[in-house]
């Protein structure tokens, strides 16, 4: 900023701690950008629109539910670790056998709902399997060394350790790209399960301590259970917005809509990278100030919104003039794609604010209030899809998502605006309710 003499009050200093550590995040999620295009483009090049459209479907509704696996306790280790580093090791213990348990129940659940809802889509039951055993054991696992790096203020490599299980995605699906196998989603699909696998098995070297052993595992109490929930139901809602659109798609438009559709929302999904990165390198700080500097934690605040705000119009804005380049990006199969992704702007800043508010209320300790409106933008987010799907064409997906983006932004701006105005966020919760459930 020399030369323009002092920076704006309300934009982050360059020389804060949360700025540098979104620099150097950003940074380490472009690498983790860049895997995820490679992949992306790989994998929808291989599949082709139907076969991408009915992958995605199954894919989005695994991830959605691996994320409510470990019933929270990724969460709970995070804040645990950020406060009480000596904490790792009481949380684990009983982290480990919930997510194992809860998991096995899940991927029953996710089989069952793939054979029975989204026949449509067609996929073999061993192709099942592997994602679902990958997206709903494994993944959540890795979560655990991943969620303490990252309380530990390693941010970068948590990151980098988060990269691991993308980079080998991209490894398998660039092996099956060159192979050109007669069945390449069954190929990928097991390429998947050991790319997990393996990820799982390198995060667990890179832990400071040991995974606790097995003899030492226990059942959470009801305190533990308690402070579980709330963020179980947060890793739910805040997965959920970003992939049952996925799975929507795969069930209420043709297969080959329903691939471009998904095509377009990977891309402004990956766009929004940087408020992921200001919101980790934000958590520890606001986890650690939250209840102690209230004043503090109000202009931190303020600053991760406007930042979010500026950002994410400006994108919208290039997402809309570089549509017509992801044509000749995926292939000519993919014609349509520009009209798909002009659309899903009206999405981005809402998406990017609901990431943004979504984080500020779970680090202060109101997984409730984030839960409860990601549920009312889930609901919009289906009813408005099912209503609109047999009248718009192109634009149904599209705009049943940015309806559900800013419903749940503007319900998460406006509690915090309601917070600030009264004295801040922990005061607020007296009135629009508690993480405790009051």
């Amino acid at each position: 900023m020399r030369g323009w003499g002092r920076p704006l009050s309300w934009m982050p200093s360059t020389q804060g701690p949360i700025a540098k550590g979104t620099i150097r995040t950003t940074f380490v999620l472009g690498m983790r950008l860049l895997i995820q295009a490679g992949t992306l483009l790989l994998v929808a090049r291989m599949l082709g629109p139907q076969q991408f459209g009915a992958f995605t479907g199954i894919a989005a509704l695994a991830v959605m539910l691996g994320a409510f696996a470990s019933f929270g306790t990724n969460v709970v280790l995070l804040g645990e670790v950020s406060k009480a580093p000596g904490r790792r090791e009481e949380v684990l213990k009983y982290a480990v056998p919930t997510t194992l348990s809860c998991g096995g129940v899940l991927l029953v659940a996710y089989l069952l709902i793939c054979t029975l809802v989204l026949r449509e889509a067609g996929v073999p039951m061993m192709v099942l399997l592997a994602i679902g055993i990958s997206e709903i054991w494994l993944q959540p696992l890795f979560g655990l060394p991943a969620a303490e790096h990252l309380a530990l203020g390693r941010i970068a490599r948590s990151q980098m350790l988060a990269t691991l299980p993308l980079l080998l995605r991209l490894a398998a699906a660039g092996a099956v790209f060159l192979v050109r196998p007669d069945d390449p989603l069954a190929l990928y699909a097991y390429g998947y399960l050991v790319a997990s696998a393996v990820a799982l098995t390198l995060a667990s070297a890179t832990m400071p301590a040991p995974w606790p052993r097995p003899a030492t595992w226990r059942v959470p109490d009801k305190q533990e259970l308690r402070d579980a929930v709330g963020y179980a139901s947060l890793n739910i809602t805040a997965t959920t917005p970003a992939e049952l659109d996925k799975t929507l798609a795969a069930k209420l438009l043709p297969l080959s809509a329903a691939g471009l559709y998904a095509a377009g929302a990977r891309v402004i999904g990956a766009a929004t990278l940087p408020v992921i990165a200001m919101m980790l390198s934000a958590l520890p700080r606001l986890f650690r100030d939250g209840e102690d500097q209230p004043q503090r934690t109000r202009g931190l605040v303020l600053k991760i919104l406007a930042v979010t705000s500026l950002y994410s119009i400006a994108l919208a804005v290039l997402l809309w003039l570089v549509a017509p380049a992801f044509v000749w990006i995926f292939g000519t199969r993919y014609e349509g794609i520009q009209h798909t992704i002009h659309w899903l702007c009206l999405a981005v800043p809402g998406m990017a604010l609901r990431m943004a508010a979504g984080g500020i209320l779970m680090a202060l300790g109101r997984p409730w209030i984030r839960v409860g409106y990601e549920i009312a933008g889930l609901a919009v987010l289906v009813i408005a899809a099912v209503l609109l799907t047999a009248h718009l064409g192109a634009a149904r997906m599209p705009l049943a998502l940015a309806c559900a983006e800013w419903v749940m932004a503007l319900i998460g701006i406006g509690y915090i605006a309601i917070a600030r105005s009264i004295g801040g966020p922990l005061q607020a919760a007296t009135v629009l309710g508690s993480s405790d459930g009051d």
